[in-house]
C-alpha cells in the first residue's frame, strides 16, 4: 500500500470582523475616522490575499446595528466611506471577477447607497473568481429573526422545517458556512456576526489592529486553519479516512 498523503486545505469561505480602527487611531493621536480610512487599503490586501490562496467567499463585517449608537459623525463618515469605496473599487472588483453582495437590513441606510449597492450587485452577479460578502447594518439576531418571518409568511409546513431548510431563508442561503472566522484587535467574541453560520467554524483571533494587518497575519490565519482537526461530529478515525488520499 503506497504512503498516505494529508490533503491541504485552504478555506472556502472566510469570515473577518475588522475591529480596532478607531482604538488604532486614537494610539496615534489621530481622529477615529483615520483608522477607518487606513482600513480600506487593508481590504484590497485581503482581497488580493484571498485571490492568491483561491478562497471562494470573503465576508467581511463592516457594520453592525450596534454601531449606530456610534458618535453621529462617524457614521456619517463611513457610510460616506462606504459609497465612495463602492463608486471607486467597483471597476477593479468586476475586473478581478469579483461578485458583490451585500448583507443586512436597509433600514436607516441612504437612498442613494441603497442604489449603488444595488447596481454593484447587478454590475457583478456574473463574476465567480471571489464572492465578496459586505456585511452592513448587519447582525446574526436580525438574519435569524428575517429568516424565521420568511419561514412564517411561506406555504411551508412548520413541521418538515429542518436545519437545511432553514438555513436557505438566512441571507447567507446559496453560501457554505464559514471555515474560518479571523477577528482583529485582540478581541475575543464573534459580537453578534453569523451567529447560525459560525456553529463549526475555526476561530482566529489575533492582537493586531485591523489598520495594521497584513499578508503575514493572513498567512499566519491559514496556517493556524490548516493545524485544526475539525471533525462536525466524526470520529478521529472518520475525521482521518476522509482527510487522505
Amino acid at each position: 500500500m503506497g504512503r498516505r498523503v494529508l490533503k491541504q486545505k485552504n478555506p472556502q469561505h472566510l469570515a473577518i470582523v475588522m475591529d480596532g480602527n478607531g482604538r488604532w487611531a486614537a494610539q496615534r493621536g489621530l481622529n477615529r475616522i483615520e483608522g477607518h480610512r487606513q482600513g480600506v487599503q487593508v481590504v484590497r490586501k485581503v482581497i488580493e490575499c484571498c485571490l492568491q490562496s483561491e478562497i471562494k467567499v470573503l465576508s467581511l463585517f463592516t457594520f453592525s446595528h450596534e454601531n449606530w449608537s456610534r458618535p453621529r459623525d462617524e457614521i456619517n463618515f463611513l457610510m460616506e466611506l462606504f459609497l465612495n469605496a463602492l463608486n471607486h473599487e467597483l471597476p477593479e472588483l468586476h475586473q478581478h471577477g469579483i461578485q458583490l453582495r451585500f448583507l443586512g437590513s436597509q433600514e436607516g441606510l441612504n437612498h442613494i447607497l441603497i442604489q449603488q449597492m444595488r447596481q454593484a450587485e447587478n454590475f457583478t452577479k456574473h463574476n465567480h473568481q471571489l464572492i465578496l460578502n459586505i456585511a452592513l447594518n448587519y447582525s446574526g439576531k436580525w438574519d435569524i429573526l428575517n429568516a424565521v418571518k420568511k419561514v412564517v409568511n411561506s406555504d411551508i409546513s412548520i413541521e418538515t422545517i429542518d436545519e437545511s431548510m432553514f438555513s436557505s431563508f438566512l441571507s447567507t442561503a446559496d453560501l457554505p458556512n464559514p471555515d474560518l472566522l479571523i477577528r482583529t484587535s485582540g478581541e475575543k467574541r464573534i459580537s453578534n456576526f453569523f451567529l447560525w453560520q459560525l456553529a463549526y467554524t475555526e476561530l482566529f483571533f489575533c492582537d493586531v489592529m485591523w489598520p495594521d494587518f497584513n499578508e503575514d497575519n493572513f498567512k499566519e490565519a491559514l496556517i493556524f486553519f490548516n493545524t485544526r482537526e475539525r471533525r462536525f461530529g466524526k470520529t478521529s478515525q472518520q475525521l482521518q479516512d476522509s482527510n487522505y488520499v
